[in-house]
């Protein structure tokens, strides 16, 4: 089964697939197809251990064991059944149909599509086994079903937890940004190791931390736990713990990149800190308590990327306008810095003052926002003694 290849399929964000693909490729897999929030692949048991450690921006990883058209029940259960579940469930395994999503199918009813699925799934392994009973206590294997213009793929999830859950937020403040989605957004720059990166709302960290990981090749799984390992029947277990050791050992010493994590909240900054303890990258970002209108820098070419409060993190919708037209203030005084900010605020770009270059439409859950780039110039390259020319690139 290790080195069985098949489908792997791995949801993210919705508006974040060209990111996901492109870690995808630099893993040195193949990229099969591209869908609304999610992106498949060939792989084995070993490529999935690999993508659970090292994507940053996947909310899980799926092994597809069956793609059939049904348009009813009866044909849904008769192609589950004929899916052989024996090479993935040993007899005492637990089993179930985790989550079912539906679109422009025939069959669009969860509690049913779930119920015969596990029915068809029972069938199967009973007349393999030769029982008519499963105790169901030994480890567990979750299921899920997407159906999607009556194409059913029936998954199993090797992930367990959702992969955003890195292991270091153990302090956060309201609503905070999800760990994969402060990933892409940095993603989604030219900024890369030993470049400034700042976010001057900085909230519990996730940001800098994130950009710190990127910066010291800290793989964003490598140290957490994934449902794959209770798999003794499949191997799975040394399979991840291989990926993790290759990952542990590819970690970077500290590049010198200047990062730094602002916040209004002295609450916040400490959470900050002690998250990026939690991270392995304590020491590698400097946060301080300090108002967005105080923020400033020196240097040039340096990236502000941030999560402003909006929503739920804002209690008074009245103060937005105020808030973005500091944060035009804050970028007029930088010098040729780019400027990212992630928001679902209608009015974003008027109150900064300017139009963004870039507008990407990204969900932040159900929530539609708006990644507003604004670029600045690229730094001048360097000669061979290390001077900067005058040479843009």
């Amino acid at each position: 089964m290790a080195k069985m290849e098949m489908t792997i399929a791995v949801p993210c964000h919705f508006g974040l697939e060209a990111v996901l693909k492109r870690e995808i490729t630099d893993l040195g897999y193949d990229v099969l197809a591209t869908e609304d929030g999610r992106v498949s692949f060939r792989g084995d048991l070993q490529a999935a251990a690999e993508a659970n450690i090292h994507l940053r921006t996947a909310e899980r990883v799926l092994l597809e064991c069956a793609r059939f058209r049904a348009v009813t029940f009866d044909e849904l259960f008769e192609a589950v059944k004929a899916v052989p579940w024996e090479q993935f469930i040993p007899e005492n395994g637990k089993f179930w149909v985790r989550k079912v999503s539906s679109v422009r199918s025939a069959l669009f009813s969860p509690s049913d599509i779930q119920s015969i699925v596990k029915k068809a799934m029972v069938d199967r392994l009973g007349s393999v086994y030769g029982v008519s009973w499963f105790p169901e206590d030994g480890p567990s294997y979750p299921f899920r079903v997407a159906i999607r213009k009556d194409i059913v793929s029936v998954c199993l999830d090797t992930s367990g937890e959702s992969l955003h859950k890195r292991g270091y937020r153990k302090e956060q403040v309201m609503a905070p940004i999800s760990e994969t989605l402060a990933a892409a957004l940095i993603l989604l720059t030219p900024w890369k190791r030993g470049r400034i990166l700042a976010d001057p709302c900085c909230g519990s960290g996730t940001i800098p931390i994130e950009a710190a990981m990127i910066a010291s090749g800290i793989a964003p799984g490598m140290n957490r736990h994934f449902q794959m390992e209770e798999w003794e029947n499949l191997h799975a277990k040394q399979l991840v713990k291989e990926a993790a050791e290759e990952a542990r050992a590819a970690v970077l010493p500290d590049a010198g990149s200047d990062l730094q994590g602002f916040d209004i909240d002295p609450y916040a900054v400490r959470c900050a800190r002690e998250n990026a303890k939690m991270a392995g990258v304590e020491g590698r970002i400097h946060f301080q308590a300090r108002p967005l209108a105080e923020f400033s820098h020196p240097k040039k070419y340096g990236f502000l990327i941030s999560n402003p409060p909006y929503g739920e993190r804002l209690q008074n919708e009245k103060e937005l306008p105020e808030l973005y037209r500091t944060f035009g203030e804050v970028y007029e005084r930088l010098d040729d810095w780019s400027m990212y900010l992630i928001s679902s605020y209608e009015d974003t770009e008027k109150y900064i003052g300017k139009k963004a270059d870039k507008n990407r439409k990204i969900y932040n859950g159900m929530l539609q926002t708006r990644y507003f780039q604004y670029l600045g110039p690229k730094p001048p390259k360097r000669n061979f003694a290390g001077e900067r020319s005058d040479r843009k690139e």
